[in-house]
């Protein structure tokens, strides 16, 4: 049944605002499956679209690869007049207009790299309406002549891209993108959409105010990209390093940070000499050597390109599966942007930062040279990028919780999950810093919180009165530089953040509530010493560089089919990418499809495409199977999209293994509970259960291992249970006599320990 039918039959039950949402709802997805090739949303990709669809204005703030674009280009397409796009380079605005083109979108541009020619006829095609999009520089945009051309169109929207260029507390901030308040101002009624990959609490404010919109909706997107390997090695041998590393990504597109024009130079000459296809690109080559290098990047006719942070910034290229820092960035924001230009087709892609004191001091030298304008702030976010390089913490929750995001578990996909440190329960250590900022309002820095927790007869604490708060020298036992780490370690697991508009001082957060009143668990490292700290990352060096991916591809295939795009994209004169992705080659060298339809339930492919290059990929596709001797019928296997449930194994009864015994077979290979529930789509406590019946079996089952141990609460649950009449126990009445605080599953565990000592 149709959306439009069903809401001809229930229209009498909707008001006019549901019906216009279902509507518009159905429009854009429509037309994001026709042009972009994709049968969802990502995540809060809809709600914007719907908030540009009422007229509001949006402040959008999603991570590089997280699908910014789409949100102005679908209603682009789908609504009436062209929308205008604010584009700070001109690399990105040919790019993109390259990109909505290849999908059959009516998409130009206006800036310096075009005659005056052409600048008439596309402001000509603005005036009458023929475009759905229209990309020009904030330059542009404020000129006087341009102000005529702009009200005699019909605009859709105004979309600001890269917005954090508004702001003079963004990392990139450009003067002329102030100019831009004007549009509020001479089109109070056109929507405003202002997006940026990165900016922090007092960005996203500012760039509010200074395009003067009016109570703008804000969307702060999850920073999480899950595909992304974050890895961090001590700054030592990076040459050698960076030969490794390198040699298990051959053929595959990277770039390498620097921070000066001599390292990008050196380190290209170096690559080319073992052989690899690397180039330089630095501020200080002419315009067109940057030009061309870029190009041949982009085209997929240089792997490697080792670059100064001038690279970057107009990159839209999906396919690069890498990115190393040879040095130190300034700041989180920079490192998060510019890691962002890996994976951007979702496919798994690797990152790695060079951590040195050296670079370090050299850029707080940097910081103090520009002077008293803006030190405190510079230097407190190099002190935030220090902590993410030398934590002992999961590298993901340290970056998300930057962003204010917090990451309940540790994300398997960084250096720090790859080879843990030893953890140990520091619930009490938590409680004792949350409850000290809980009891001084929030008016302490870190140097002061930690003075209070030590009992110090500082002054100003004197003065403040914080010593007659009930947590005054609770943590006399630890150092100063002990409770430094752990207070880092709280901050970078998401349970204090720093305010950095009211004196870097700490604020308590939603998970830190949950420390303090719900008893939440908290695990932290014992504070090492920088040597085991670098044989950490050094060891980590050596581990498996390969990523999972959710499905596997045929790899001859797949290089045949890059080929193949490689080829067309030189006919077409386009970079590769924009053909297709590696994700979608991927899939297809999964899939194996070998007609129109079968072509179409590949991910990026839309209509357009299928118009274009079905004919020529599924060749090769059918090519290949006949060569492998597979026959037409068996060449299909759809895509399991993450919505679709497996079919069931088709494995006779007798051949099937018992589920209890797969349970036992992942916990003897050294599986944790959780990753044992991942890896079977079963619950937790189905797996104790079949844990205990080979316990019973006569098994040893080490069930301590298997929940953060308490003795004091295996004794409370002890006493619980010989209160109770029944035999064998019940849970209900425990988990009731534990105030609701323990789950079921903990429950269950502790009475596999009870069971397993005799003792019930």
């Amino acid at each position: 049944m149709s959306l439009r039918f069903l809401l001809i039959l229930l229209n009498p039950y909707l008001t006019p605002n549901l019906i216009s949402y279902f509507m518009t709802s159905e429009k854009a997805k429509t037309a994001l499956k026709k042009y972009f090739g994709y049968d969802e949303f990502r995540p809060l990709q809809e709600e914007i679209i719907q908030s540009v669809y009422d007229g509001k204005d949006t402040v959008v703030i999603m991570p590089t690869g997280g699908g910014k674009s789409v949100c102005f280009q679908i209603p682009a397409v789908t609504m009436e007049g062209t929308a205008l796009v604010v584009s700070p380079l001109i690399a990105l605005m040919k790019d993109q207009v390259e990109s909505m083109r290849a999908i059959g979108v009516k998409a130009s541009f206006l800036n310096s790299s075009i005659s005056s020619k052409e600048q008439f006829e596309i402001e000509g095609q603005f005036k009458d309406g023929t475009l759905d999009l229209l990309y020009v520089s904030p330059e542009k945009l404020a000129s006087q002549d341009f102000q005529s051309v702009l009200g005699a169109a019909k605009i859709s929207l105004f979309a600001i891209d890269e917005a954090h260029c508004i702001s003079s507390w963004g990392h990139n901030f450009r003067p002329e993108y102030r100019q831009l308040k004007l549009l509020k101002t001479k089109f109070p009624n056109i929507p405003v959409i202002a997006l940026t990959a990165t900016a922090d609490k007092v960005t996203r404010k500012d760039i509010g105010d200074q395009l003067n919109l009016v109570e703008p909706k804000l969307f702060l997107a999850s920073f999480d990209r899950p595909n992304l390997k974050l890895e961090v090695r001590p700054g030592r041998k990076r040459w050698e390093q960076i030969v490794n590393f390198v040699a298990n990504h051959r053929d595959e597109a990277g770039i390498i940070y620097c921070m000066s024009r001599k390292n990008c130079e050196s380190l290209a000459a170096k690559l080319q000499a073992k052989g690899l296809n690397a180039d330089f690109y630095h501020a200080g080559m002419s315009s067109d050597q940057r030009n061309k290098t870029q190009e041949a990047f982009i085209n997929d006719q240089i792997d490697i390109i080792c670059a100064t942070v001038a690279f970057g910034m107009g990159i839209d290229k999906s396919n690069i599966r890498w990115v190393i820092h040879y040095n130190l960035p300034k700041n989180i924001e920079n490192f998060y942007q510019e890691i962002g230009r890996a994976g951007r087709d979702g496919a798994a892609a690797d990152t790695m930062l060079f951590y040195s004191y050296a670079d370090i001091m050299f850029l707080k030298t940097l910081i103090d040279q520009d002077g008293a304008n803006g030190r405190e702030l510079m230097q407190s976010k190099l002190d935030r990028l220090q902590q993410y390089a030398t934590s002992p913490v999961c590298r993901r929750k340290t970056l998300l919780s930057y962003f204010g995001e917090y990451l309940a578990d540790n994300c398997g996909n960084c250096d720090v999950c790859d080879l843990p440190p030893t953890s140990i329960d520091g619930t009490e250590l938590a409680q004792m810093a949350l409850s000290a900022v809980y009891r001084v309002k929030g008016q302490a820095n870190s140097e002061l919180l930690i003075n209070i927790l030590r009992g110090s007869q500082r002054k100003d604490i004197l003065e403040s009165g914080f010593q007659n708060i009930k947590t005054y020298g609770v943590g006399r036992a630890y150092t100063y530089l002990d409770w430094r780490a752990y207070i880092e370690q709280l901050t970078q697991q998401g349970f204090l953040e720093i305010a950095l508009d009211d004196g870097y001082k700490l604020k308590l957060t939603q998970a830190s509530q949950d420390v303090l009143f719900k008893d939440l668990k908290v695990k932290l490292v014992k504070p090492a010493s920088i040597k085991e700290r670098e044989e950490i990352a050094e060891a980590s060096a050596v581990t498996k560089q390969s990523q999972s991916e959710t499905f596997k591809w045929d790899k001859d295939l797949f290089k045949r089919l890059k080929d193949l795009r490689l080829r067309l994209a030189k006919e077409a004169g386009m970079p590769p990418y924009i053909i297709f992705g590696d994700k979608s080659l991927q899939e297809m060298a999964a899939a194996k499809p070998i007609t129109r339809e079968q072509f179409l339930t590949i991910t990026g492919v839309g209509e357009r495409k299928a118009d274009q290059f079905s004919f020529d990929f599924l060749n090769v596709i059918k090519a290949y199977g006949q060569e492998k001797g597979i026959a037409d019928a068996d060449m299909f296997k759809p895509m399991l999209r993450a919505s679709v449930k497996p079919k069931k194994s088709k494995v006779p009864k007798s051949a099937k293994v018992p589920t209890r015994q797969m349970t036992l077979e992942f916990y003897n290979k050294g599986l944790s509970l959780i990753e044992i529930a991942r890896e079977r789509g079963l619950k937790k406590s189905t797996l104790i259960d079949h844990l205990l019946y080979y316990h019973r079996d006569g098994l040893e089952i080490d069930f301590e291992s298997m929940v953060d141990y308490d003795e004091e609460l295996l004794k409370k649950i002890k006493d619980l249970v010989y209160q109770q009449e029944d035999s064998p126990p019940k849970m209900k009445p425990v988990f009731a006599g534990l105030d609701e605080r323990v789950s079921y599953d903990e429950i269950k565990l502790y009475f596999a320990i009870l069971e397993t000592r005799g003792e019930i």
